[in-house]
């Protein structure tokens, strides 16, 4: 049995996530996810570099460890900005934003 020659794909037909995303209508979607997923990760390690738990951080924030764990959960976008500053400031750090 012989197999047909696969025919290398033209570079014209490829296409970038972004722009498949952009097509769809998703991008926007995951950017927003992807931005979470980094702050949640880098609240993580500034407390891990504190020896501070979540329910240290909860103390510290006054407010409930469940607010923390939603803070912390990549997945989960409702977080306010005051909650991501509030969350930065008491581990070290600052809450930048820009428009590029």
């Amino acid at each position: 049995m012989s197999k047909k020659p696969v025919k290398p794909r033209s570079a014209r037909k490829l296409s970038t996530l972004d722009d498949f995303l952009a097509k769809e209508g998703k991008r926007e979607e995951f950017e927003a996810v992807a931005i979470k997923e980094v702050l949640a990760w880098q609240i993580g390690e500034a407390m891990k570099a504190k020896k501070m738990s979540r329910n240290g951080l909860a103390q510290r924030m006054n407010t409930s460890r469940s607010q923390v764990r939603r803070l912390l959960d990549p997945k989960d976008g409702n977080v306010t900005l005051t909650t991501l500053q509030r969350a930065a400031r008491i581990v070290g750090r600052s809450l930048r934003l820009e428009l590029v």
